[in-house]
């Protein structure tokens, strides 16, 4: 599961910059601003955030 959740947020991560830089949002590019699927996406993405804020001694190898 930690590798789904790092892949989530490195989409999340990638995402952003590329809207940052360019103003360029792949997800929507790719699903549709207003699809059900990109709503999804970033739900999915915000929640892999969360969970690696709430869990980060986990992820930094810390017990």
């Amino acid at each position: 599961m930690k590798w789904l959740i790092f892949i989530l947020v490195v989409i999340g991560a990638l995402n952003w910059g590329l809207y940052g830089f360019f103003g360029f949002d792949l997800v929507a590019a790719l699903f549709g601003a207003t699809g059900i699927l990109s709503r999804v996406i970033y739900d999915l993405v915000g929640l892999a955030g969360l969970y690696m804020l709430f869990t980060y001694g986990m992820w930094m190898g810390k017990k």
